[in-house]
């Protein structure tokens, strides 16, 4: 899989949150987008993922040919702090209702994930009744065991104890080897896999005062 962007720029009103970027991003790889905060990172990966428009410029996606841009987010898989698990749902509910509309990986089953993220003991609550933590590895478990090339990934380790850490560590490491990894951070712990890393002020210094 490859995403392209060309001349791309977005911006809200007048202000330009990001300019004249051209990137390219390849499966396999890992990536960082880091930046002060406010510098766009989070905008530059919802208009990766599909979530907003492009004010200028454009964007490909490529899987041995283009792909039509209604057909990205069969695609894509996203975990941000901005997205919400169904908290009415326990767990169970929650990843087999979503594997309905976007399938897990080969040999992957929601008692395994349930497992591994090692939430078997409150399988049976309501997603209200989590941690923030709890609520965190959920929304890790949904994307990253989604059979999807592309992971998107925005401060995924918010919320997380040390060992809530460790498990994403673990399965970026287990699971994500072969596929295109981008996170959006200001923290090294969450990206220092990466094996590139796109500071956002290298689209500022473009952008007319």
């Amino acid at each position: 899989m490859k995403i392209e962007l060309s001349a791309a720029g977005k911006r809200f009103n007048y202000d330009w949150i990001f300019r004249n970027a051209n990137l390219q991003f390849t499966s396999g790889t890992s990536y960082a987008i880091t930046g002060p905060n406010g510098s766009g990172k989070s905008t530059l990966l919802q208009v990766i993922g599909g979530l907003s428009q492009l004010s200028e410029g454009n964007i490909r996606f490529e899987d041995g040919k283009e792909v039509a841009p209604e057909s990205v987010y069969k695609s894509l898989s996203l975990c941000a702090p901005y997205l919400e698990v169904i908290e009415e749902m326990t767990v169970m509910e929650f990843l087999n209702f979503h594997a309905q509309f976007k399938p897990f990986l080969s040999g992957i089953t929601t008692d395994t994930i349930i497992h591994i993220i090692g939430l078997t003991g409150a399988r049976n609550k309501q997603i209200r009744y989590y941690s923030s933590g709890m609520k965190q590895r959920v929304k890790l478990a949904q994307a990253i065991f989604s059979a999807s090339p592309i992971l998107l990934l925005d401060e995924p380790c918010s919320n997380l104890d040390n060992i809530g850490i460790e498990l994403y560590h673990s399965l970026i490491e287990n699971y994500c080897k072969d596929r295109l990894v981008i996170v959006c951070s200001n923290d090294p712990v969450e990206y220092d896999f990466c094996q590139t890393n796109l500071s956002m002020t290298d689209f500022k210094a473009t952008i007319p005062a």
